[in-house]
């Protein structure tokens, strides 16, 4: 059972920034997956302010998250990263960077020929969406085996 108040700061913003993610890009996404927004071309200003939505929304989740844990232990967030940290954050930005050009070569070198407008531009912020939770979920991994 993990207690919140012996999990390290930078696992607590991995976990915060996982849900924040899923709690904003799992609607929009799910939304343009099943069609709610009509195939239009670009610019589609009801998508486009769909998106703006949803990045508000997470970017508010965020701040009022990191304010939270802040303010919950205020010395914890203030520690400075040591070898664990850095090692943790290096294997994560690491295996999320594989994740990330793998999807910018999809969209940037085959998608051009099978796709459009919308679709590259979802498929990239899918993309993009997907790294960052390898990055935060390996993050997790690194740290819960470290307490393991």
């Amino acid at each position: 059972m993990l207690h919140w108040q012996v999990i390290p700061y930078r696992e607590k913003v991995a976990w915060l920034s996982i849900a924040a993610m899923l709690a904003t890009f799992g609607p929009y996404f799910t939304l343009v997956a099943t069609g709610y927004f009509p195939v239009t071309p670009m610019p589609d200003l009801r998508q486009l302010a769909g998106y703006a939505v949803t990045a508000a929304v997470q970017v508010t989740i965020l701040i009022v998250g990191h304010i939270v844990l802040r303010r919950s232990n205020p010395l914890d967030a203030k520690v400075a990263a040591d070898e664990r940290d850095i090692a943790i954050k290096h294997r994560s930005v690491t295996t999320a960077y594989y994740v990330l050009i793998t999807g910018m070569i999809l969209v940037g070198v085959v998608m051009p020929f099978s796709s459009n407008g919308w679709h590259i531009v979802n498929f990239a912020l899918f993309m993009i969406v997907l790294a960052e939770l390898v990055q935060y979920s390996v993050m997790v991994i690194g740290y819960r085996r470290q307490a393991g």
